[in-house]
């Protein structure tokens, strides 16, 4: 066997090599923390190919909680030194900082590289394949899932052979999770999303980021057409009735029309509006004896629709709602008030309280600006991934 220095595999670095990733967690929410670094692998790394069943066994050489296991198998250009400081990089970034002197001890992430191509390679920063791999019984279990006939470079044994032989006999369990290769293969077991919020939250703009990145059909209210909404903001105690009434019409169709259609080319669907927000508008505008009346007919509607699986709110504060609608330039909407926003904001979070069976989170967009900052944007990505993994699991 051709053993490789490290300047042997750069000269290759035009090529995609496979590397074997082993994944680690035992501090924290330690699914989260693995479904976040497949991620973070699969942006900063090269292709996620493979990935393992998540296992769960004891800690190995020192008293801690149980960890979560995991390999991956991942396409990458780039030789295996450059490979160990962008996983330690990784490391650090959800908090685990080695040092060899402190021995075994828990962590929130551990990876480590398993195999890369048929190298070998041994020197005081790196050595591959990882020299402890045949002796752990939860590194070889889930590379077996994703690469049972690889051989061991050194042993010339498949990984199959290598965890029948494996003297470690330490309890291990394939665990209920499942990590997923790419957020978009996490986003198509939604089936249908809404994206709400205050009048100029970002609710329309957010719903055509999502579906464009991931493949969703998209579901927007048609509300510019309502000929009763420039008299409600001229007259709103004499078109109230008729406008809500209106809105609640054409939400109706619009909307059992939308999500009862699948559309077989998308994964999911995503929605600027929940058609439960006709009730809230109509609660801050009708006279009592009117909203009565409303919410009769409502509520028989309501039974009919679809609900979401993820009920996302946007909120954003009074000032700086006022700020975009200012921007977006709408005539019929220059003259909304602040105590009139403040009154939607609170209609929002009521619904929100007294639906704790909904799946619903609150975003607070206030300090954010997810259009032009695609930090912002990434972090509402992450905090869409909990939510959707929490629902899965």
């Amino acid at each position: 066997m051709l053993q490789c220095s490290v300047n042997f595999v750069f000269l290759i670095m035009g090529q995609k090599h496979k590397a074997y990733l082993s994944l680690g967690s035992n501090l924290g929410n330690r699914y989260l923390t693995l479904q976040k670094a497949v991620f973070a692998i699969g942006k900063k790394v090269g292709k996620v190919v493979r990935v393992s069943s998540v296992y769960e066994n004891p800690a190995m050489g020192f008293e801690g909680e149980d960890f979560l296991n995991a390999c991956l198998m991942v396409e990458t250009e780039l030789a295996p030194t450059a490979l160990l400081h962008l996983i330690l990089n990784i490391e650090r970034n959800f908090g685990r900082e080695r040092n060899d002197l402190d021995g075994y001890r828990s962590r929130t992430l551990d990876i480590d590289i398993i195999l890369y191509d048929e190298v070998i390679i041994k020197n005081d920063e790196l050595e591959i394949p990882h020299p402890k791999m045949s002796d752990r019984n939860f590194v070889l279990k889930p590379l077996a899932d994703i690469a049972p006939q690889y051989y061991h470079p050194i042993l010339n044994k498949d990984i199959r052979n290598l965890l029948q032989q494996c003297k470690d006999r330490s309890k291990i369990v394939k665990s209920k999770y499942r990590l997923f290769k790419h957020r978009r293969d996490l986003f198509s077991k939604l089936q249908f999303m809404a994206i709400e919020g205050n009048i100029g939250a970002g609710k329309t703009t957010l719903s055509k980021m999502i579906a464009q990145d991931f493949n969703a059909k998209l579901v927007l209210e048609r509300f510019a057409d309502n000929a009763f909404l420039p008299k409600f903001y001229e007259d709103r105690s004499r078109y109230a009735f008729p406008l809500e009434m209106s809105f609640l019409a054409d939400r109706y169709q619009q909307f059992t029309d939308d999500t009862s259609q699948f559309d077989l080319f998308k994964s999911f669907m995503v929605s600027d509006y929940d058609i439960f927000k006709s009730l809230i508008f109509a609660k801050i505008t009708l006279q009592k004896e009117e909203f009565n009346l409303y919410r009769k007919v409502f509520n028989f509607m309501y039974k009919e629709v679809k609900k979401p699986d993820i009920y996302l709110y946007l909120y954003q504060n009074t000032d700086r709602l006022l700020e975009n609608i200012k921007k977006r330039g709408r005539g019929y909407e220059q003259n909304i008030n602040g105590s009139y926003l403040e009154k939607i904001n609170r209609g929002y979070l009521d619904f929100i309280k007294s639906h704790p069976d909904q799946n619903s989170m609150i975003l607070d967009l206030s300090d954010m600006d997810f259009v032009n900052d695609s930090s912002d944007y990434e972090t509402i990505l992450e905090q869409l991934d909990q939510q959707i993994l929490l629902s899965l699991f």
